[in-house]
């Protein structure tokens, strides 16, 4: 990084629940608010009602090594596992590359192993950071920058122009949520920050001593491990002690930190001086050994990258391990909307990526006249973020690896962590406020969403936003997923909005299944699951009605009401209990809206347009059921439940070639 990227200068799913957190803690029983009481916390911070905003729950960076080595930090008391969720394993399995990631009727998927696998560092290297971001309790900028496209990442690094960067609480939940580690960051620039180096260099038992300060740092903010970028030029007598530092800080936090990793910053060579190689070569690749990850700078060619791969090959180790940055600001790469170029050239070669800044998307839209600063949030700015943002993903999405959801019971409300108002059930709290919380944030769609659908702020079901349909003429898919429902008994429900008529509007999820085992992905049977007056088996597709009675209140996440009906502003829900002959497992979970079309005559001429009325799906749930569970389904609706013969009835077919 030669220079800044600096372009200028709470509800039902909400994690802080201090509460809930607790329960799943191994000190679940102790009494954290006698502990804190009149030192750390005010008597409110550990409620959701809590706005004031308490400067102890605001992520700060370190500055000095005084800082660092005696862990002066405001919230060294606070035990911060109660604020951060831990990192979740299971939530996403094995990624897979999709050739079509928006085309649900596609079943291509090309499954990733040692010769092709590749991964994605995200590096959030926004203005400085430490933005509204930085609190734990909720700003009112809904606008802020947000990340939602946690399925492609395998590593995030939260990256400032501080000493040592710690991760932000919202950054850490949202990532977390998803499966994601999170980096911070300990940099070194300029001459007061090579006195700190060298201060922290000076011995063995300094460099063991901050060693252990850093690996303190991931485990009290419960965060995976760091990004190195030493900017700086080194004494050569240090040397020695750099790589001692650097080997040291791996083997701990691998040792230490659950899923800890450490990743070198290219930037000075053996001999101490500051330049950037752009490649992995025999100049820098004993930070490579140390560290066993490196981040390549930025500008690098065709050239460098034949030099990384004769390097990295002679090494013996894998070709992902080395992550080519490109900096979405540009700076001597093909970037921008021509990000996906240059991230062709790092893929035929086997890397994997490393990418610089993806809030450009958001921070270049200032030079289009839009006030990215204001506080109480614009709603033209916002949604002209989250279109750029979905056309720049979609743009690149075929060049990564893209994880499934696999873990049942699966339920999301698509909210990014932001929202104008507060909405349970469909109907809006009559004194919620604006608010940006990434703690917030819900599981999100798998793919991105360009022209097809978008977050809509206007109304939601559950949270600060839903999913308005964008796109009437095609199905196209929402979320890759992994799911196995060994017993065959399926129970789906979602929450929609129409705006029109049902007789003048169409909405389905769409599930596309496949067997459990034997041909698996090569045979396909889908589930459109829609407003049917009955149930349509056929092979290949299948329509279904919705049941009408009352699901047991145990079946179902707090956030769903057990009957079917209309809901708070026009929001209703539909719930589909299906049992096959067999095990299955659920692959992908689409949407299909259809809208009437009316014929308009002008002049002499008859046109043909669609209804203006919209569409919003605003909350899917799905869970493999029990038998006993299919059979306490109340009496009522035993005539809508499906009785689906997948396997006798030779249901399913072939799908795309695999």
């Amino acid at each position: 990084m030669e220079q800044d990227n600096v372009a200028g200068v709470a509800a039902a799913d909400e994690l802080p629940a201090a509460s809930q957190i607790v329960e799943a803690q191994p000190n679940a029983g102790y009494d954290y608010e006698a502990q804190f009481a009149g030192k750390q916390l005010c008597e409110f911070c550990s409620t959701q009602e809590c706005t004031c905003g308490c400067p102890q729950l605001e992520a700060q960076p370190l500055l000095n090594n005084t800082q660092l080595l005696n862990f002066e930090v405001r919230s060294r008391n606070i035990d911060w596992r109660r604020y951060v969720r831990p990192l979740d394993t299971q939530v996403r399995g094995s990624s897979v590359y999709l050739d079509a990631h928006m085309d649900l009727l596609s079943g291509h998927r090309r499954k990733v192993n040692a010769e092709n696998q590749r991964e994605l560092l995200v590096c959030h290297d926004m203005m400085g950071n430490y933005l509204a971001d930085r609190h734990y309790h909720s700003s009112q900028k809904y606008d802020d920058y947000r990340f939602v496209h946690w399925s492609a990442v395998d590593y995030f690094c939260y990256f400032s122009h501080n000493y040592v960067t710690i991760p932000p609480s919202g950054w850490l939940n949202a990532a977390h949520r998803h499966g994601v580690p999170v980096l911070g960051t300990y940099i070194v620039e300029g001459s007061a920050g090579n006195q700190l180096l060298e201060e922290l260099l000076a011995s063995h038992e300094s460099v063991y001593r901050a060693v252990a300060a850093l690996t303190r740092l991931c485990l009290h903010f419960c965060f995976e491990g760091w990004l190195i970028n030493v900017e700086h030029t080194v004494r050569e007598s240090y040397m020695p002690k750099l790589y001692l530092f650097v080997d040291e800080l791996r083997r701990a936090t691998e040792a230490q930190v659950p899923h800890g990793r450490v990743f070198w910053y290219d930037s000075i060579i053996e001999s101490g001086n500051l330049r950037w190689q752009n490649e992995l070569n025999a100049r820098n690749v004993q930070f490579f050994r140390h560290s066993k990850r490196m981040l390549i700078n930025y500008t690098w060619n065709d050239t460098n990258l034949t030099t990384s791969e004769l390097t990295v090959v002679g090494e013996a180790k894998p070709k992902q391990r080395v992550f080519m940055g490109l900096d979405v600001f540009g700076r001597n790469q093909l970037a921008g909307f021509q990000s996906a170029q240059t991230l062709a050239r790092v893929a035929s070669r086997g890397f994997s990526a490393g990418i610089f800044a993806p809030a450009w998307c958001y921070e270049t839209l200032q030079q289009f006249g839009y006030d990215i600063r204001n506080e109480a949030g614009d709603a033209d700015f916002n949604a002209a973020f989250l279109q750029r943002n979905e056309k720049w993903w979609s743009s690149i999405w075929q060049l990564l690896a893209t994880h499934p959801y696999r873990r049942l019971p699966f339920y999301t409300d698509f909210g990014v962590g932001s929202g104008c108002g507060d909405y349970v059930r469909g109907t809006r709290h009559l004194r919620s406020k604006a608010y940006f919380n990434l703690a917030r944030q819900s599981l999100q769609p798998s793919v991105p969403l360009h022209r097809n659908a978008e977050h809509s702020f206007d109304t939601a079901f559950v949270g600060g936003s839903a999913l308005r349909v964008l796109n009437f003429e095609r199905a196209f898919r929402l979320f890759l997923t992994d799911f196995e429902l060994p017993l065959g008994v399926l129970l789906l429900g979602y929450a929609y909005k129409l705006t029109s008529e049902p007789e003048h509007q169409q909405l389905d999820i769409v599930l596309r299944l496949c067997p459990l085992r034997g041909q698996g992905q090569q045979q396909s049977l889908y589930l459109f699951c829609g407003d049917y007056a009955e149930h349509i088996i056929t092979p290949g597709r299948c329509y279904l009605q919705p049941i009408n009675g009352v699901i047991p209140g145990h079946l179902l996440p707090q956030q769903l009401p057990a009957e079917h009906g209309l809901l708070g502003e026009g929001w209703r829900v539909r719930y589909y209990v299906a049992r096959f002959d067999g095990p299955v497992r659920v692959l992908d979970i689409g949407l299909k809206c259809r809208r009437e079309t009316k014929m308009e005559t002008e002049t002499e001429t008859e046109t043909e347009t669609e209804t203006q009325s919209e569409a919003y799906l605003g909350a899917i749930f799905i869970q493999s059921l029990q038998l006993s569970d299919w059979t306490a389904v109340h009496q009522t609706t035993a005539a809508n439940k499906a009785l689906i013969s997948a396997y006798h009835g030779a249901l399913f077919t072939e799908s795309a070639s695999e």
